[in-house]
């Protein structure tokens, strides 16, 4: 397979890895604002393009939440290829999150642990940058992308389920999906949100604050990999009793394999990267199962090639979100990872993306 990263993006890698990985990712950040990012990436194959949530997506391949906390740059993410962007996690008011260093690299696993804690400019900064990028897509009157809007609750919440109603409210305007982060590791108590009455009662209060909006984009949970199969099987059915769209499964994990080599694989918070994919593809097709075909599937968690998210597609999911990835290879990866999930679902005979979602289970 042929390598799509030019040797300036290599360059630039390298060079990023010398810095502490949160500086690293403030540059990358302000870089891409400045416009200095890679050359624009082909298409992708037309055999990629799926329908879901209502709309055509023209790659199933999204980036996933984390890396545009702020709303900064989904646009110009969107033009490098990714079929959809997931901008956030979002709560109402600022905060600065953990205390640094809260960001570890583990090259040699392909992985990262992160305990940020929801570090975000808060919801009016979004909102602000939500409304340019629809305004600018009216401007020119064509297609702006797929933007889906991560939401969560902040630190000090007196009631964390109001937070998610109170960034609902406003964002939805603004959102093509709403994702319900209530699996991240690194707030106290959000995993709670997860277990039977406290997620009927958050879904109860989004879709009320979504009738408030008055828009009506789906509203998607995401689901931490850190669970059991019955809870898998409570949350499906919860989630579709309570009117989400779908699940994005899953998060990072708090699980710390034995096979990590990583000088920092023993600190707290959330591990991502190649790690996880095993564990976290187990519990999309265990959600694919419980769910029937009610609710799409979103796959998260260690893809890293065009394999990896076949894997994903065949264990259930419609669309995959990648980011610990990005980190090591680059914008490279994203038109390899299409090359390869091109030829993956050629070889086995599958006309299209939605052909080949599930297929494990039809053995």
């Amino acid at each position: 397979m042929a390598d799509f990263s030019s040797p300036l993006e290599a360059i630039g890698l390298r060079a990023l890895r010398l810095l502490d990985p949160e500086t690293a990712h403030k540059l990358t950040i302000q870089a891409l604002r400045l416009g200095l990012a890679p050359g624009g990436a082909p298409t992708p194959p037309e055999r990629l393009a799926v329908r879901a949530f209502g709309m055509r997506f023209p790659s199933p391949v999204g980036l996933a939440a984390g890396f545009d906390k702020n709303a900064e740059v989904p646009r110009i993410m969107l033009g490098m290829g990714f079929g959809f962007v997931e901008v956030g996690t979002i709560t109402p008011k600022p905060q600065s999150g953990n205390p640094r260093p809260r960001i570890f690299r583990l090259p040699q696993d392909g992985a990262v642990i992160n305990r940020l804690g929801f570090n975000n400019q808060g919801l009016e900064a979004a909102r602000q940058r939500l409304v340019a990028r629809q305004n600018a897509g009216t401007a020119t009157r064509g297609p702006s992308g797929i933007v889906a809007v991560n939401v969560g609750a902040n630190r000090d919440a007196a009631d964390p389920v109001q937070d998610y109603a109170t960034c609902i409210r406003t964002l939805a305007p603004y959102a093509d999906l709403l994702v319900l982060n209530i699996s991240s590791p690194n707030t106290p108590g959000l995993r709670d949100l997860q277990v039977g009455s406290r997620l009927d009662a958050l879904l109860t209060a989004a879709m009320a604050a979504r009738i408030q909006s008055g828009s009506n984009p789906p509203i998607v949970v995401k689901i931490a990999p850190d669970l059991t199969e019955d809870d898998v099987g409570t949350i499906v059915d919860a989630a579709v009793s309570g009117g989400a769209a779908g699940l994005i499964v899953g998060n990072t994990t708090v699980a710390r394999p034995d096979t990590l080599k990583g000088q920092f694989r023993s600190e707290k918070g959330g591990l991502s990267g190649k790690p996880l994919m095993a564990r976290s593809t187990e519990v999309l097709g265990q959600a694919f199962r419980a769910a029937g075909g009610r609710l799409t599937l979103i796959g998260t968690g260690g893809i890293a090639s065009g394999a990896d998210a076949y894997a994903k597609i065949r264990a259930g999911a419609t669309l995959v979100e990648l980011y610990t990835a990005l980190v090591y290879e680059g914008m490279g990866l994203l038109t390899r990872i299409h090359a390869e999930l091109a030829e993956h679902l050629a070889r086995d005979g599958f006309a299209s993306v939605a052909d080949a979602v599930g297929s494990d289970h039809r053995r």
